[in-house]
Parts: structure tokens; C-alpha cells; sequence
């Protein structure tokens, strides 16, 4: 009945950059991250869904900018002095996140994370990975390509070819 462990061993850690959105918390992969930018400054494009508020070029990739507030349905707001834009990789492709706050880079382990709740068919949540218990908090972790759905994440994932192609 030896219990004791090495540190490290036996409890696999995960690690999210978490962010906010209003007063909740998210989180993303750390893997899925490539970079966090202040906010800048962003093209719009006609016709597209009003969650995408434009593209950006970021050191010569021409890159589609969520916001994600009004993916959400939260209030629009204008840019604050820790609004950032936090550069993923979906499926190959970069896509900015327009967040209002990045916070930290946490890790958790396998037993601070379940799944999310069922609030019954009413409530959409198939975004939401899993929850994590952090310290005092909970972190919804998202689930970037259930949060668009295939026909969104393509329209975004296609925004910077058919610019490129344009140009």
C-alpha cells in the first residue's frame, strides 16, 4: 500500500491559455495558441456573418479576426487597453480571436476536469469541451471547431484565400 508518487507522476496536466469574455472565464489548448497581439486594427469584409469583424494582415498572412462577444451574443464593445487578439490554429489555419482579456496560461489536472453540464436540448453547449476547476473559478473550455460548426469554419478558414487570390 505504498502510495507515494514522484513528483508529476501519475497526474497528467493539461494547459490552457485562459481569457475573458465579460466575467467568465475561458480557455483553449495551449497547443492550439500561436501567439497573442494587441489589438490592431482589422479590414472588414462584405457579406460576412457579423461575428467576423474583418481580416488583419499579420506580417504578410492575411488573417480571418472573430469577435467573440458577438459570437457569444454579448454586447459589442469598443476595444479596452487589455483587449488582445489571440492567434489559434484550427485545422491548419490561423483564425484571431478577439478577446477581452487574456489572463494566464494554467495547467490542470485530469481530475479538476469533467465534462460540461447537460442543461437539456433548450441550451446549445456543444462548444464547451469540458470544465476545469482552477483555484477559486471555473474555466469553460472551448471546443473551437464545435463553436462553429463545419459550414462557419470554413467560410472563416476560406476568408484569407480568397483575399490572397484576389490580390
Amino acid at each position: 500500500m505504498e502510495e507515494k508518487k514522484a513528483k508529476g507522476v501519475g497526474l497528467a496536466t493539461n494547459r490552457f491559455l485562459t481569457f475573458y469574455l465579460e466575467e467568465e472565464v475561458y480557455g483553449v489548448n495551449i497547443f492550439d495558441v500561436k501567439e497573442i497581439i494587441a489589438m490592431m486594427k482589422t479590414t472588414p469584409v462584405p457579406k460576412t456573418p457579423p461575428f467576423i469583424k474583418g481580416v488583419m494582415n499579420l506580417r504578410g498572412n492575411i488573417i480571418p479576426v472573430v469577435d467573440m462577444r458577438v459570437k457569444f451574443d454579448m454586447p459589442e464593445v469598443e476595444p479596452q487597453m487589455y483587449t488582445a487578439i489571440v492567434i489559434i490554429t484550427i485545422e491548419g489555419k490561423n483564425i484571431g480571436f478577439i478577446v477581452d482579456k487574456v489572463e494566464e496560461v494554467v495547467n490542470v489536472e485530469n481530475e479538476n476536469i469533467s465534462p460540461p453540464p447537460e442543461f437539456g436540448a433548450s441550451v446549445d453547449t456543444k462548444f464547451i469541451k469540458n470544465m476545469a476547476k482552477q483555484k477559486n473559478k471555473v474555466v469553460m473550455i472551448l471546443d473551437l471547431v464545435a463553436l462553429f460548426g463545419e459550414e462557419e469554419l470554413s467560410l472563416v478558414q476560406n476568408l484569407n484565400k480568397t483575399l490572397s487570390d484576389k490580390g
